[in-house]
């Protein structure tokens, strides 16, 4: 059984035509569905109680449910969503400085097939892309979610399990729905999709000119090391993902991109490092989002990695502001929910 979520407007107006409704009702059936986070307000709808019992009886509100929740000492919200197969995915709310306001970060696949060797998500291996309706249901429930807490869900990303650049075509029309008037009504501005790396989905992206943001997980300056992390890594190198960055800034009107770089211990740490970032990164207008890593456990190739200590992080930061690059700390959020991607996920599935 479809969703509401599996449907933008044209779509489910066909529907209604081809139920011998008028195809105008769509609009304004999803509207309420967006606008009531999940639901339909039919009471405050102008539209007939046989199309009501049509749609409730061929089209369900949700296809997943939530199987587990957990709430951080920070506000923070992480939900694992059952989907109708069976298969989970990840979705997490994070309250935002103002008590208003609060951010959203979704997942794009079951799994993920990078292999990246420090990620959670990795070690469970890719299953399948999520279809856009799977991602709009995450969107709702965070809604619901930052409802409940007083706040509005202002800002999405696509950070959560699974490479969104793999699922460009799902993902673009779920940022659609999510962003665009009429709907989810969030902002095209107020969306970032990241990526490790993904050169033609980097170009891809700029092409379907959404006005969305992009942020590239980097980790290493170098190819060898970013190779270890980040086995994508042999295939596009850092020279040729900053390069794609490049041509997307330029087709979004200069907008920065941000570079994601997680600190591990005496692997990406190191102030040669910062400084072989820094020159990497000199004549570029972007901003490095640098990251406290949660740990996981063991990797896919048995290494344990580490936090990086406060006073190499302090350095690291150092050497980056020496050379006249914009960075911050992003600030961790959740470490005692299992907050990283795919920690939850594993857990719970044991």
């Amino acid at each position: 059984m479809n969703t509401l979520s599996d449907f933008d407007p044209d779509e489910l107006g066909r529907q209604f035509a081809a139920w011998g409704f008028k195809a105008p009702h769509a609009r304004r059936v999803l509207q309420s569905y967006y606008d009531h986070a999940g639901a339909v307000a039919w009471p405050e709808l102008r539209a007939p109680a046989a199309l009501r019992a049509r749609l409730e009886a061929e089209c369900a509100l949700a296809g997943s449910s939530v199987a587990a929740r957990r709430v951080a000492e920070d506000g923070a919200v992480k939900l694992l969503l059952r989907l109708a197969d069976g298969r989970t995915v990840e979705s997490v709310l994070m309250p935002a400085y103002r008590p208003d306001r609060a951010s959203g970060c979704l997942s794009s696949q079951v799994g993920c097939a990078l292999a990246c060797d420090f990620c959670a998500t990795a070690q469970s291996g890719f299953e399948r892309n999520l279809s856009a309706g799977e991602m709009v249901e995450q969107f709702l429930q965070l809604r619901r979610e930052a409802r409940v807490l007083g706040r509005r869900l202002q800002t999405i990303v696509f950070m959560g399990m699974g490479e969104p650049l793999l699922n460009l075509e799902n993902v673009l029309a779920a940022i659609r729905r999510i962003a665009g008037g009429g709907l989810g009504a969030v902002g095209w501005r107020q969306v970032t999709v990241s990526t490790v790396g993904i050169v033609p989905g980097i170009d891809a992206l700029a092409a379907a000119a959404l006005n969305v943001n992009l942020a590239v997980s980097l980790h290493a300056p170098d190819d060898a090391t970013r190779a270890r992390l980040i086995p994508a890594g042999r295939r596009f190198g850092v020279a040729e993902v900053l390069a794609a960055a490049d041509r997307f800034q330029a087709a979004c009107n200069g907008r920065p991109v941000s570079v994601q770089y997680c600190l591990l211990k005496d692997v990406n740490d190191a102030p040669a490092q910062a400084r072989q970032l820094a020159d990497r990164l000199e004549g570029r207008r972007m901003h490095v989002n640098l990251l406290h890593y949660n740990p996981t456990g063991a990797s896919l190739t048995g290494r344990t990695y580490k936090p990086s200590p406060p006073a190499a992080e302090d350095a690291f930061m150092d050497e980056l502001k020496a050379r006249g690059v914009v960075a911050h700390f992003r600030r961790p959020r959740g470490r005692d929910i299992d907050a990283a991607c795919g920690q939850l996920r594993r857990r719970v599935s044991g």
